[in-house]
């Protein structure tokens, strides 16, 4: 691992219930990241989760915001666990070792990439309707999610952001596990992640006290607020 992109913080490594909820992650890594305090960047949360963390980051460090939809492509029996995401410009990344591992067949795996693609769209529509997506070229790009388990949803949209041209691709998230950020490290230009955690058992929800999911209107109630 390159440990010298990796910024966390030593006092929260490899423990558990250190954020009293999303909002409060977000004043943590806003403190770890002051050197973007008015920069010329914009902070790209990944809905659902990851909005709630990424408007405290902007409104902190009065920054812009904006969001970015991306879908895990899912095991077709359950709604947790992937082998891929699409990003919001159909950007997609699937991990086939993780689908062969499963032996789904190739109409199995297109199925659940359309309707990972699906989501996306809808996703897109419904938060931002005609409005453009803002030109990133030569942007520093923030991009935050509530936590990174396998990387699947990172990997989807930093391959997006590389995509559109972003001059830096910064990764901010509450929690992550030490190997997911091992894989995505060289991808990117640096890491936030305060409580950082590794092991064979990794849960998200695990690095929250009060954890629930955000539902769609709660993510409309959050721009429309921010804006």
């Amino acid at each position: 691992m390159n440990s010298s992109k990796i910024h966390h913080l030593p006092e929260l490594e490899d423990r558990v219930h250190v954020f009293h909820n999303r909002e409060d992650a977000g004043e943590r890594l806003a403190g770890m990241m002051r050197d973007y305090h008015r920069e010329d960047a914009i902070v790209l949360g990944i809905p659902a989760g990851g909005v709630p963390v990424a408007v405290v980051i902007a409104a902190r460090l009065q920054l812009r915001f904006d969001i970015m939809p991306v879908s895990k492509v899912l095991y077709p029996w359950t709604t947790e666990s992937g082998f891929g995401a699409v990003a919001f410009d159909g950007t997609e990344w699937i991990n086939p070792d993780l689908a062969a591992s499963t032996r789904l067949d190739e109409a199995s795996i297109q199925s659940a990439i359309n309707t990972a693609r699906e989501k996306v769209e809808r996703r897109v529509q419904r938060f931002r309707g005609d409005k453009p997506f803002p030109e990133l070229e030569n942007m520093t790009t923030i991009l935050v999610d509530d936590g990174i388990a396998a990387g699947s949803t990172m990997r989807a949209a930093i391959l997006a952001l590389q995509k559109a041209m972003a001059k830096a691709i910064i990764l901010a998230v509450p929690t992550a596990h030490a190997d997911a950020l091992n894989r995505l490290v060289e991808m990117v230009d640096a890491i936030y992640c305060a409580n950082l955690r590794s092991g064979y058992s990794f849960a998200v929800a695990d690095a929250y006290e009060h954890w629930t999911d955000v539902t769609e209107d709660e993510v409309m109630e959050t721009i429309q607020q921010f804006h």
